[in-house]
């Protein structure tokens, strides 16, 4: 087995280039996807600002070491991956896919560390500036946690709000909550779910009026993960039963998985009738690499999800996905600063921007029957 080191680098806050969308990056992988994309070492050297000269050594280097080609070197032709560069890649994609929600909060804590570090006014940072969330996986949420952590501009300037995210499942984030190992909670649920849906039945002994505030967050599109070009034609879950699609599931626990066993008692289905039930990944975003990769045929997940993968989506429903804390908690001023920071256009019109995202009474502190419209 080969051994695997890690390492960070502290850059200027400048966007990451478009050939560099890992969270933890490898030279090696950033080479393999140039070549993959470009289809020659001159234009992986162009894509990457490296000499030509450079990136050749480094491809022989790295083969020697492996005891493995990892392209085709032939005269005249476009570069092309060997099989086994594919499988690299492939497998560094599903690890990054399977790891990224571990990584963001891993970059977050150290970007926070960093932050306090160079701020020479070290009394200026204390727990005002730190929000501590446990919540469903959701990419909205990474975006509002890279948002907030910039000071607000405008009228009423504000410090930079740091958001110490612990991706889990729904229930277990609002059972965190509740145990007090966070200020707020992340799930998700469809707004229009009937009282004795599997969802109303998972959450509601969970939530407590009087106790609970809830805070409108987005609405988010969830449906099937399939190929370009959805070639099973599916087009429900039924389709996924009848057609026995290899399937790729979430981990009990998960809003997700609440979804699917509703869509299959909606149409009259066992979990045994679908092939991959218990095969589980840990994100939207691993769902769609095993997609992706071929290793499945069809996930549930988010748009947001497909779409950064290229895949095609066919979407079976909307929810609402929410935020909830204690009441006792609301006067905070770290949580007073994120609901201004919901509130705000800049932030909406960021939200509404992401594919399969839209803003729902965003920054909106209610009570359980307004935007839950299954509590009773």
């Amino acid at each position: 087995m080969r051994k695997i080191e890690l390492s960070y680098a502290l850059t200027s806050p400048t966007p990451r280039r478009p050939h560099q969308p890992a969270l933890l990056r490898n030279p090696m992988m950033d080479v393999l996807h140039a070549l993959r994309s470009s289809g020659s070492i001159s234009g992986a050297a162009r894509e990457l600002g490296l000499s030509y000269r450079h990136v050749w050594g480094q491809l022989k280097d790295w083969e020697a070491d492996l005891g493995q080609a990892l392209i085709f070197w032939e005269r005249g032709q476009a570069a092309r991956l060997t099989p086994f560069g594919e499988r690299l890649l492939m497998a560094e994609r599903l690890a990054q896919a399977r790891l990224g929600p571990q990584m963001e909060n891993l970059r977050a804590e150290l970007e926070r560390a960093f932050a306090i570090a160079f701020n020479e006014d070290r009394e200026s940072s204390h727990a005002s500036d730190l929000l501590t969330l446990y919540a469903s996986h959701d990419h909205a949420l990474t975006e509002l946690q890279r948002y907030a952590s910039a000071p607000a501009e405008g009228r009423n300037p504000s410090p930079a709000l740091h958001m110490d995210i612990r991706f889990c499942g729904s229930v277990d984030a609002i059972r965190a909550l509740n145990e007090g190992r966070c200020e707020l909670a992340g799930f998700h649920t469809q707004p229009f779910a009937a009282a004795g849906s599997l969802s109303a039945r998972a959450y509601r002994p969970l939530l407590k009026p009087g106790l609970h505030k809830i805070i409108g967050f987005a609405r988010r599109s969830q449906g099937l993960m399939v190929a370009p070009g959805n070639p099973l034609r599916l087009q429900d879950i039924a389709d996924v039963a009848r057609l026995q699609a290899r399937f790729v599931n979430r981990a009990i626990g998960t809003g997700t998985r609440l979804l699917l066993d509703e869509l299959l008692a909606q149409a009259s289905l066992l979990p045994m009738d679908v092939v991959g039930y218990h095969h589980v990944e840990s994100s939207h975003a691993a769902v769609a690499q095993a997609v992706a990769s071929g290793s499945a045929d069809v996930g549930l997940g988010t748009e947001y999800a497909a779409r950064a993968q290229g895949l095609d989506f066919v979407p079976l429903t909307e929810e609402r996905y929410l935020l909830v804390c204690l009441k006792s908690a609301l006067e905070q001023p770290a949580l007073q600063r994120l609901l201004l920071r919901l509130r705000s256009r800049a932030w909406q019109d960021r939200l509404n921007a992401l594919p399969g995202y839209a803003t729902d009474h965003c920054g909106e502190v209610a009570a359980m029957k307004r935007l839950l419209p299954w509590w009773d």
